[in-house]
């Protein structure tokens, strides 16, 4: 029995939370039973006096409008007001500030002042790299890769279903010489590499700005006996739960951290240009991030140009054609103050992707998950968290490989990756093609039997 309720609460939450309050609270108990006994939940520091401020009021709200009217100041204004009528010693009281918890985290990070001017549009920075010129009409990857033997993105239902892909031979090589190349880059510029998890708990993931409820929401969770437990949309997530509940040494500021690792995100699209390997469930990705002091702002503001210059080091020496976008509002999600977004153009697509995009959350990830310094005074304060991509590797792989095509469908690779690859410098077709032909399967029809059960 104690199974069974588990399992409905896991799967059916959303079913749970209307139930009359005396058993929800139960559910709540059986499932908290289950969570691992080193696991603790430990409280924002949230600053409710900027949220209660009724001079702040108009201008939050402005702000929530702004951003896809995600939170509700009103509603944390009154809670706030009912938590003043009851008394501390009530459950009532427990359950309201619980509340109001949850409605204050769901309230966005500030913005930097001069995105108000922007409207809906980004702000194209510059242009770097000229935009290649063909004699013929550019392939897509998914085309090039068949023709060459090194991409499978079609007949997987079988094995793993939409939006997954296999690479061969050279283009399994070239994700693994991006890889390299990228974070070669990053230890020359004083970046400590991580190595980190998949699995994470939610209120990890949460606290570094992404939803895991709802209909919406990007996140994979793991049914199993550990509750809560998700798979990582990015190593942001996981770089952020190392340095959870930390005081970090003001001397070791900023702190630069990078890692390698695989992404899950239950991304659906229909958009014809997402398809491919543009949009994927699963993907390699080299990430940045790093903490900074927060005695004047300008700390993380620093940071975050850093990062921005090395995106455009990294993506210029590889030869491809960009644009660098200050973004709007409406595109920096809810932990972002600014946020830079890098577009490569994808010849065989005619479009420009998104590569790469780079971060300034000031306080808000810090504030979720308990990081903090002390300033010169000895105050604790928390700090700012920048966070950047360094490679996405499948759409930095569509970038290159429709933008070094040739007429006869091979793919020079630029002489920056090189190194990163013995001997191979441009992929060409195998001399002797591999020819599949896909066989139709049949559902199965038949019984499963239990062990044990069978003869």
């Amino acid at each position: 029995m104690k199974t069974l309720i588990m399992n409905l609460a896991r799967t059916h939450f959303s079913l749970i939370r209307v139930l009359p309050q005396q058993t929800y609270s139960c559910i709540r108990t059986l499932c908290a039973s289950t969570r691992d006994p080193n696991r603790r939940i430990q409280r924002p520091k949230l600053n409710y006096e900027y949220l209660y401020n009724p001079d702040n009021t108009k201008y939050i709200e402005r702000l929530i409008k702004h951003r896809k009217n995600v939170g509700d100041i009103h509603k944390v204004l009154q809670l706030r007001q009912k938590l003043g009528s009851v008394s501390e010693s009530s459950h009532e009281f427990q359950l309201l500030q619980e509340e109001l918890e949850k409605e204050a985290l769901n309230i966005p990070n500030d913005a930097s002042p001069h995105l108000w001017a922007y409207g809906e549009e980004p702000k194209v920075l510059e242009y770097v790299n000229p935009k290649p010129q063909f004699s013929f009409t550019p392939l897509e990857l998914g085309q090039l890769g068949q023709r060459l033997d090194i991409l499978r993105t079609e007949n997987l239902g079988n094995v793993t279903g939409t939006r997954s892909y296999f690479f061969k031979g050279a283009l399994a090589e070239l994700e693994h010489a991006l890889v390299k190349y990228s974070v070669s880059h990053l230890l020359k510029k004083g970046f400590t590499l991580m190595s980190v998890p998949d699995l994470l708990y939610s209120e990890i993931i949460e606290g570094c700005g992404m939803n895991t409820q709802g209909e919406h929401s990007q996140v994979y969770h793991i049914v199993g006996p550990r509750e809560g437990v998700c798979l990582a949309g990015t190593a942001e997530m996981s770089l952020g739960g190392y340095l959870r509940g930390r005081q970090l040494e003001t001397h070791k500021l900023p702190l630069k951290l990078a890692a390698v690792s695989r992404c899950y995100r239950a991304e659906s699209s229909g958009q014809a240009e997402e398809r491919g390997i543009y949009r994927v469930h699963a993907f390699t990705k080299v990430e940045m991030f790093g903490a900074t002091a927060a005695d004047t702002g300008q700390e993380s503001h620093d940071l975050y140009s850093e990062m921005v210059l090395l995106q455009k080091e990294l993506f210029s020496r590889l030869g491809i054609h960009f644009q660098v976008l200050d973004m709007p509002l409406h595109d920096l999600g809810a932990p972002a103050y600014t946020k830079t977004d890098i577009e490569a153009w994808m010849p065989g697509r005619g479009m420009y992707g998104e590569i790469s995009s780079a971060s300034n959350c000031t306080d808000y990830q810090s504030a979720r998950l308990n990081i903090t310094y002390k300033d010169a005074s000895g105050r604790e304060r928390l700090v700012h968290t920048v966070n950047g991509t360094a490679c996405a590797v499948p759409r930095l792989v569509i970038a290159l490989c429709e933008t070094f095509q040739d007429s006869d469908g091979n793919i020079s690779l630029p002489p920056s990756l090189h190194p990163y690859l013995p001997g191979l410098s441009k992929i060409c077709p195998p001399s002797t093609p591999c020819r599949t032909t896909w066989l139709r399967q049949k559902s199965f029809q038949g019984t499963i039997v239990p062990p044990g059960e069978g003869t």
